[in-house]
């Protein structure tokens, strides 16, 4: 049964689906049998991955439609996609007199989730439905932030969300880990940030950090993670530490035979 990692941050433009693509396909090199869920209505991870957003299924229809998971997986070299598109931005709306409403998600993912060591979840920008709906299908919340004083601001309001979940919803949900994103150690905001951070999340914070790198950038527009565009690059070393500590954590089980 997968691992279901929900990577989520409410504010934008801090490296969630950058994260989301490179940790799947830097995992899926290692052996791991991986699935990225894109959950964001912009569907820059179903991109990122090589994968047409304009195609007419995904998880919107998943949802919505009731159609089986298994019918708009797509299969990739840098592993599986559940692809988004822009016909999900109006789910939220949609999902709201449906029954359940808050485990949609989960079920979808149920459906499949036996033939894969993890699926990850790259969630929208936002603390509404849709990312109420990854909070209830996921074991654990990985967050990437970046090093800046607004990043903590955002975090409380994260976990005031988490807190709620737990309670009511989803009372396993832990968290994976912090991932500090579009890091610059030379600045001394960014350190102070990263001290905060650990006395926050004591054990948590993955000791890689990402740095600023202009590779990671310019791979989803050749819609290639940063492994398969320019594997040398810092941002493709950074993700294959990071891949490398996630495995330490929750190592491949081992096939029998």
């Amino acid at each position: 049964m997968a691992k279901v990692v929900a990577i989520v941050n409410q504010k934008g433009g801090v490296g969630k689906t950058t994260t989301c693509v490179n940790l799947a396909a830097a995992l899926k090199d290692k052996g791991a049998r991986v699935l990225l869920c894109d959950f964001d209505p912009q569907a820059n991870a179903t991109s990122g991955m090589g994968v047409d957003k304009t195609r007419s299924n995904g998880v919107y229809d998943v949802l919505i439609n009731g159609v089986e998971t298994e019918k708009v997986l797509v299969r990739t070299p840098y592993g599986d996609v559940l692809p988004s598109s822009k016909a999900l931005a109006g789910a939220g709306v949609e999902m709201i007199d449906l029954e359940g409403r808050q485990f949609l998600l989960k079920r979808a993912l149920d459906q499949v989730a036996d033939g894969y060591d993890f699926i990850f979840i790259d969630c929208p920008p936002s603390l509404e439905l849709l990312t109420l709906n990854a909070l209830c299908a996921a074991d654990t919340l990985l967050v990437p932030l970046q090093g800046e004083y607004y990043a903590l601001e955002g975090l409380s309001d994260l976990m005031g969300t988490v807190r709620i979940v737990r309670r009511g919803l989803n009372p396993k949900l832990e968290i994976e880990g912090v991932l500090l994103t579009m890091f610059d150690g030379r600045t001394n905001l960014a350190i102070q940030v990263a001290q905060e951070i650990k006395r926050f999340f004591p054990g948590k914070v993955y000791s890689t950090v990402i740095p600023r790198n202009i590779r990671l950038s310019e791979a989803p527009s050749h819609g290639k993670p940063i492994n398969a565009y320019d594997r040398t690059c810092r941002g493709a070393e950074a993700y294959n530490a990071v891949a490398e500590e996630f495995l330490k954590k929750n190592p491949l089980e081992k096939e029998e035979g």
